[in-house]
């Protein structure tokens, strides 16, 4: 069983490390900073720590104006209050302006569970996308999220940012580097090729594992950026395995499905396959919603098999 570490405490403890070397970097919260994990830093640091209340729009705009005063705002709350409440201040106040604001949402997807459809943020990819200038990172695990973070903090402009609620596999290694626009190559393979980010990365390997025993050998890539997004690895992995799956814990349109297709139909036309969320969820424990919803290893490994079919009968679309 691999090991399970938590992205948002991860995060938590990163703030408190470049808390030490950077004394612009400021911290604001929604009333959630025991969720968020951002208490580390506001114990750390409470002079650099703002609870703002349960007003994320005002405390966007706070943190535009602390970055447009050359400070490094690091903003937290769950996911569905970020970008769902707060979106025209995130959008005039900081995308138009570029900003150097980050957005860390903590509780992405439906594996917040029992908090139910109210708190589900599966549309938030497609709001942070739709920014111009925006950065946009899904880390897999938590040791990719340590470096995400880091990086953001010495990146100009905008970032949005999206953790997980549940610990979650580790699936990097001690020598994994992040890169900012670059999928990672996870497992090589010449058959098919499966595009995941967050908790679904390590369903995909899981899939890979299971179909390499049936004698399909799977490309998996983590695409923990989706802005900007690697379109370079996409269209080399259809030409090279002639048939694509994403795999992610969001609705189907406006996040990694809808820019693989978008890359397809420009650059490389190939059959695809697509796990994701088709509308809300309930309430319920994580890993009974991921199961209903199709969110797992079993339901890639389908959807490899459906296309890879496709791709043989030299069908694009699925009947």
């Amino acid at each position: 069983m691999p090991e399970l570490k938590s992205t948002r405490d991860a995060y938590g403890q990163t703030l408190v490390r470049l808390g030490r070397s950077d004394p612009n970097i400021v911290v604001l919260d929604a009333d959630l900073s025991k969720s968020t994990m951002t208490r580390y830093f506001a114990q750390a640091f409470p002079d650099h720590f703002f609870d703002m209340g349960l007003a994320e729009q005002n405390m966007m705009s706070v943190a535009a104006g602390m970055a447009a005063s050359g400070k490094t705002p690091f903003v937290s709350t769950f996911a569905v209050f970020a970008m769902g409440r707060a979106f025209d201040q995130v959008r005039v106040s900081i995308a138009q302006p570029g900003l150097n604001v980050k957005i860390v949402a903590t509780h992405g997807g439906i594996s917040v569970g029992e908090d139910g459809a109210s708190h589900h943020a599966v549309e938030d990819l497609a709001l942070a996308c739709a920014l111009p200038g925006f950065t946009v990172v899904v880390p897999t695990d938590a040791p990719e999220t340590e470096q995400v973070i880091e990086l953001a903090s010495r990146t100009p402009g905008p970032f949005y940012i999206r953790l997980y609620r549940p610990a979650t596999p580790v699936v990097c290694g001690p020598d994994y580097k992040f890169t900012l626009g670059k999928a990672a190559l996870m497992r090589e393979g010449p058959d098919a090729t499966i595009i995941a980010y967050g908790i679904m990365v390590a369903a995909a390997l899981d899939a890979a594992e299971s179909l390499e025993k049936q004698g399909l050998r799977c490309r998996v890539l983590n695409m923990s950026t989706l802005q900007p997004f690697d379109a370079d690895v996409v269209t080399r992995a259809a030409r090279e395995t002639g048939a694509i799956v994403t795999a992610e814990e969001h609705y189907r349109h406006g996040g990694l499905a809808s820019l693989v297709a978008q890359t397809l139909a420009e650059q490389s036309p190939a059959p695809q396959g697509v796990v994701a969320l088709d509308g809300y969820a309930e309430s319920g424990k994580a890993d009974e919603l991921l199961a209903k919803y199709g969110l797992t290893a079993r339901n890639i490994e389908r959807a490899v098999l459906e296309t890879v079919g496709r791709k043989q009968q030299g069908l694009y679309c699925s009947a």
